[in-house]
């Protein structure tokens, strides 16, 4: 506007006007000036009213029923979107760290505020197999205190975790989780046990990093190991990948977190850790050397206002799977057997695809029992491949997914050869942090980790049949489970 007055006063001079002229021109002026600030209300309001529906994902959201706003008392604040996001533990499983990074960027995580987390899972389900007491189905150990006959139902509280984020400064995270999971728990006795009813410290780390000004960051604690992408397309059960190779344990990370390029470098404690990472101290299962490592790079390309595509591989240095025979969890080992992986995830507009292996490079000493020596140890091999669509609807976003994974311990024709699952599952998204899901599940194949060659199977004057198993390859069991997942 200004240029326009300047414009419109050189030409009256030029043209020896006089100056009271002018005064019908500025008059106009003023009203187009008005009629501007008008729009640009009515503009900013539109922006504003169409970030509020779409929140992070940039897709328009159902009207239906919106999620509440962030909320705060004094310097404590809650936010279930952001619960949703972090307590998830079917997406960004071991780069929960960089997600606390890109919420204090985007402000969503202020300074010096502590940030409260919740969230419940309840699901109830029928399972059906065609070996009694063999039930292969991941989500809960897979043992006679768990389930007996050939049938089996229940309705539970799967998981409750507890979450706390605190901010110190612009560049100073500490973060704490806890978990109450009593189907996953490696506690004795029945899932009503009490050893196997408590609340577990899952997480907790002190986080640096500003996205902001760097892209690099480190973290010291107990958190997920950079090792794959153990993410899953499901709506509750874990990726197979997930089961065998999602490893927890202390120690320190380091990573760069650019725009396309990310790089994770983990020292991890020795010894056999909460899960997944094992390397001998000394010929013990002591943690007291940082003496495992894990290493992961990925590379993301955008192809597309509504695509991506993400590369990546990682190595472990020593995994869960060097136990001699007879295999039980967190014995030590006499050395390293590390792991390789490999993983790929396409988005395109509405649809997710991704493909993930995983593979030890040195057999699993345990996987050969003497006592049946026509099956030789064999390497450790898992895989998943995935896909989801998901549909908008007037009451909120519904995902459909398919989903395909094998655990493969043994040679052709092992009873511990192989353990593969299907699963089929629905989820709606009633509000952004509330999910209702249902799933099929087809496992075919029993092969649990514990004494999976043999080694526990007994007579019935309690002594050990050495050339049995309870591993089972032509176990089938069929699962239906229905559940809800709320974040707050």
């Amino acid at each position: 506007m200004p240029c326009l007055v300047c414009v419109l006063l050189s030409c009256v001079a030029a043209g020896g006007a006089r100056a009271d002229s002018l005064k019908p021109l500025l008059e106009r002026l003023d009203r187009f000036e008005a009629e501007n600030r008008r729009l640009r209300e009515e503009v900013d309001a539109l922006a504003a009213e169409r970030t509020e529906r779409t929140g992070r994902s940039g897709r328009a959201a159902s009207t239906a029923a919106p999620e509440r706003p962030a909320r705060s008392l004094g310097f404590v604040r809650f936010d279930s979107r952001f619960a949703h996001e972090l307590l998830d533990p079917t997406a960004r499983i071991n780069r929960k760290q960089r997600l606390i990074l890109e919420r204090r960027n985007d402000g969503t995580l202020a300074p010096y505020t502590l940030h409260l987390q919740g969230a419940v899972t309840a699901f109830a389900s029928y399972q059906k197999s065609n070996r009694e007491d063999r039930f292969g189905y991941l989500m809960r150990h897979p043992t006679v205190a768990n389930q007996v006959g050939d049938t089996v139902s229940e309705a539970a509280v799967h998981s409750a975790q507890l979450g706390l984020t605190g901010t110190v400064g612009d560049w100073l995270t500490g973060h704490a989780q806890m978990l109450f999971a009593p189907k996953q728990s490696f506690g004795s006795g029945t899932d009503t046990d009490l050893e196997r009813n408590q609340v577990q410290v899952r997480r907790a780390y002190v986080l640096f990093g500003d996205l902001g000004r760097a892209p690099f960051h480190a973290s010291v604690g107990k958190m997920a190991v950079p090792f794959g992408l153990t993410d899953t397309v499901s709506p509750f059960s874990a990726s197979v990948v997930w089961h065998t190779f999602g490893a927890l344990a202390n120690g320190v990370t380091l990573g760069f977190a650019g725009e396309r390029l990310s790089v994770s470098v983990a020292g991890v404690q020795g010894g056999a850790q909460f899960r997944a990472a094992n390397t001998p101290v000394r010929g013990t299962a002591v943690p007291s050397r940082l003496n495992n490592l894990a290493v992961d790079a990925s590379y993301r390309l955008e192809t597309g206002p509504t695509g991506s595509f993400l590369l990546g591989a990682s190595y472990l240095h020593g995994s869960a799977y060097c136990q001699g025979y007879p295999v039980a969890h967190f014995r030590p080992c006499l050395d390293n057997n590390p792991a390789l992986d490999s993983y790929a995830k396409f988005v395109l507009g509405d649809f997710t695809f991704q493909a993930e292996i995983a593979r030890t490079t040195r057999a699993w000493p345990g996987t050969f029992n003497p006592a049946i020596s026509r099956f030789p140890a064999s390497r450790v091999t898992s895989f998943e491949v995935g896909a989801k669509y998901r549909h908008y609807s007037a009451r909120g976003p519904i995902d459909f997914s398919a989903a395909f994974g094998r655990f493969d311990a043994g040679p052709d024709g092992a009873p511990w050869e192989r353990q593969d699952q299907l699963v089929l599952g629905a989820a709606w998204f009633p509000r952004p942090s509330a999910k209702l899901f249902a799933e099929y599940v087809r496992v075919d194949g029993f092969a649990p980790l514990n004494f999976i060659s043999g080694g526990s199977v007994r007579s019935e004057q309690g002594e050990v049949i050495p050339n049995r198993t309870h591993s089972d390859r032509a176990a089938r069991s069929n699962v239906f489970l229905v559940g809800v997942n709320l974040a707050f």
